[in-house]
């Protein structure tokens, strides 16, 4: 089996300084890619800055014999950390999507500022990069791209509504983007990971961070951003050494006559054949999710 190398490419990871990032950062560098290590520094609340967080960690990867080159901005600024990328190394290969803050509150008492900040760090700040990388990567035809989504976008999670929106939304920019970078042999995948953090200590007991350790979501992030690899639109959970590939699941639904008309009660009697997941469906593609409805309305118009 082959090593898994980065030689002569180039990786920019967001919020590298601690966590997830700092781990991705590492990683790579040890496996011959220059890194772009974006830290702004501050809290895990979206307070303050600190460039010596970044700092730290590029100078790791050097100590190493890696190459790397911090950038402080906020990722809402995504278009200078790619230029730090050009001024440093004169490419952008890999993106990985892994800044991020919490601002956990109930519905009732979230602030709007609690909900834009969220916004702006997560879905804004994704694009932001993204979209700043995406041009360069199709005019070279290579890209490997990750957004990170959470069980909490996935499943929802009490007192994460901005945070839940935020996640789920990387994960709709991220489908259509695979679907748009495909051609270009541009891969964009989405993973949902648990792990130790800054983040998660503020939900989780010590020993349970502890125990998450990072370094465990690391070989999947690395085998989706290869070269040799041609994964795209994936959705992957992963955590404490398991890694499992995630979709959408559907029932076979009840089809009402359109010609003929339904009602609210007529609903009602369909109901349990309505949520029954006997026999479900994964569509995936809006042509596939489409199919019942269209070929329901041919029928009403023969």
């Amino acid at each position: 089996m082959s090593d898994i190398r980065f030689d002569d490419r180039v990786v920019v990871v967001t919020g590298a300084g601690n966590g997830l990032g700092r781990a991705y950062a590492l990683e790579f560098g040890s496996r011959g890619a220059k890194v772009v290590v974006n830290d702004l520094g501050g809290s895990s609340f979206g307070e303050g800055s600190d460039q010596r967080i970044a700092d730290v960690v590029v100078d790791e990867i050097k100590a190493g014999g890696g190459e790397a080159a911090a950038n402080y901005d906020s990722v809402t600024d995504g278009e200078k950390i790619v230029q730090t990328a050009l001024d440093a190394f004169g490419r952008v290969d890999v993106v990985i999507n892994n800044a991020g803050i919490l601002r956990d509150k109930t519905f009732h008492k979230m602030s709007e500022e609690d909900w834009n900040l969220i916004y702006d760090v997560h879905v804004r700040g994704t694009f932001k990069v993204t979209h700043a990388a995406w041009p360069l990567m199709r005019e070279q035809n290579y890209g490997r791209i990750l957004f990170t989504t959470s069980a909490a976008g996935v499943y929802g999670n009490f007192g994460q509504t901005n945070y839940s929106m935020a996640k789920l939304g990387q994960l709709g920019m991220a489908q259509t983007l695979a679907l748009e970078g495909r051609s270009k042999n541009i891969c964009v995948n989405t993973i949902a990971p648990i792990a130790g953090s800054r983040l998660t200590e503020t939900v989780m007991p010590k020993e349970l961070v502890d125990a998450l350790r990072p370094e465990f979501v690391v070989p999947l992030v690395v085998k989706l951003c290869d070269e040799n690899s041609t994964e795209t639109c994936g959705l992957y959970e992963v955590g404490a050494g398991f890694i499992a590939k995630l979709r959408w699941e559907r029932t076979q639904g009840k089809t009402f006559s359109i010609a003929e008309g339904f009602t609210a009660e007529d609903v009602l009697d369909a109901w349990d054949e309505i949520i029954d997941f006997t026999d479900a469906t994964h569509p995936s593609n809006i042509t596939e999710a489409n199919t019942a409805i269209m070929t329901n309305l041919k029928s009403a118009a023969s």
